[in-house]
């Protein structure tokens, strides 16, 4: 469920005022990474697959965003983040709503503006390390993919008072 055209406008004048460009492509809604990378292919650069996670042990709520190809075992990264082996679960769509305003199929860092401070952002070090020109995400809703600069993402990240924490998952995770 793609956010409110009023949340998509915002995060484009946010990222307007900050001097961020970006580049944008229209496709049809997406749900997954495999129905969306056709649509996206010919866009250079890292792509990504987001998970919205709680930990049910302290209710905290957390985004993890990964290079679209990357297998994750929630297991291995809640011993990372210190949250214990079995202590992260996918969130409802309900908290999602809540807390980033955008429903299933539309998890996305880009909505971290929308969250008060509830929601722990984990990168994937990958988007910043990988070499690449762009890394791409959802604008608020599954029905296109927005690229900006690594450097211009990090940026907004921290101009929504989130301080990624980054983790080497080719590294970390073995």
């Amino acid at each position: 469920m793609a956010a409110a055209p009023e949340l998509r406008e915002a995060l484009a004048e946010r990222l307007r005022d900050l001097g961020i460009a970006t580049v944008t492509a229209e496709h049809p809604e997406v749900f997954t990474v495999e129905e969306m990378m056709p649509h996206v292919q010919h866009m250079k650069g890292g792509h990504s697959k987001n998970l919205f996670l709680k930990d049910k042990k302290k209710k905290g709520f957390w985004l993890v965003t990964v290079l679209h190809n990357r297998q994750i075992n929630l297991n291995e990264l809640a011993k990372k983040l210190g949250v214990g082996s079995g202590n992260l679960r996918f969130a409802d769509e309900n908290a999602m709503l809540e807390k980033l305003k955008v429903g299933q199929g539309c998890a996305t860092p880009l909505a971290l503006f929308c969250d008060q401070g509830d929601v722990r952002f984990v990168l994937d070090a990958g988007f910043l390390e990988g070499g690449h020109e762009k890394v791409y995400f959802h604008p608020m809703t599954n029905s296109a993919t927005m690229g900006l600069s690594p450097d211009d993402f990090l940026k907004f990240v921290r101009s929504t008072g989130h301080d990624p924490i980054i983790v080497h998952f080719d590294e970390d995770m073995k």
